[in-house]
């Protein structure tokens, strides 16, 4: 499983040289986050349908629901749970749900660039022009019996990711670079993301997602990557801002087989609920 090094260093390369107006937006509906938080006593709660299938399976969250609370402007925390259902399309064909992993997390935004109002000459710090976040979170099996029918995967794992956002011009990057420290039931595995897109003037967002996600070997299950290209979008539903509607649909970027977990194709669908500004608004 070799990495998508080559696009991810041109892309952090540039996250770390420009200097923004404004930020990309990771999170849900994508597969990758971005360093922002909510805001000090802020909600952000995202409820999304997620599915994922190849040729012999399939996977989906129905739904999948991810709250989030800003303490200060630079710390979030973070759980989530899913319903999560499992399908294949073998011989006998076989469906399977039930309620999904725990994750919780604590994102901390340890850098933020503001830039100078160029009248006064002074620092907006209501704006934060670039960012870089760590976002430790830990995954746990709830009591519920569904790591022997395979539809959750075995816990605890502990995931660690680096993120950082920025913008070139009219086009805004976002990149994430992660790692799955799972257990002997499951293998490691590295993911990696990055997100290029554009604000509309009526505050909708189109951003274009590559997703890479490789897995070790264990002496159970051979090696897989999962590398989808996907597209996506945020739309406010409400004037203040308070409520978004959002989706993302995708394709595997190599060839899909029945064993080599290449998806036929990704989507996901949901509302977003916040409460004050849109989170790249908030002071720092």
């Amino acid at each position: 499983m070799k990495p998508i090094a080559p696009f991810l260093c041109l892309s952090l390369a540039a996250l770390m040289r420009f200097s923004p107006l404004a930020l990309a937006q990771g999170g849900p509906p994508f597969r990758s986050d971005d360093p922002d938080t909510p805001g000090n006593r802020r909600w952000e709660i995202n409820t999304i349908l997620v599915g994922d299938r190849n040729p012999s399976a399939g996977s989906y969250l129905l739904p999948n629901i991810d709250i989030n609370y800003g303490l200060g402007s630079r710390i979030q925390i973070k759980y989530e749970v899913p319903l999560s259902v499992q399908e294949s399309r073998g011989s006998p064909a076989h469906v399977a749900g039930g309620l999904g992993n725990s994750l919780l997390g604590v994102k901390w935004r340890f850098y933020a660039h503001h830039p100078k109002s160029k009248e006064s000459g002074e620092m907006n710090k209501k704006e934060s022009t670039f960012g870089i976040s760590i976002y430790p979170q830990l995954l746990l099996n709830n009591p519920t019996g569904l790591i022997r029918p395979g539809i959750v995967e075995p816990g605890p794992q502990f995931f660690f990711p680096v993120e950082a956002n920025a913008k070139i011009g009219p086009i805004r990057i976002s990149g994430e670079l992660g790692y799955w420290f799972a257990n002997k039931k499951a293998p490691n595995s590295w993911i990696r993301g990055v997100i290029v897109g554009h604000e509309f003037g009526n505050r909708t967002e189109l951003y274009l997602e590559l997703f890479d996600q490789a897995t070790g070997e264990t002496s159970d299950e051979p090696k897989t990557r999962e590398s989808t290209l996907g597209i996506g979008f945020r739309t406010p539903m409400a004037r203040n801002g308070s409520v978004w509607f959002m989706g993302m649909g995708g394709h595997s970027l190599v060839a899909v087989t029945p064993t080599n977990g290449q998806p036929s194709w990704i989507a996901s669908v949901g509302f977003q609920i916040l409460t004050g500004k849109r989170r790249r608004n908030s002071s720092d």
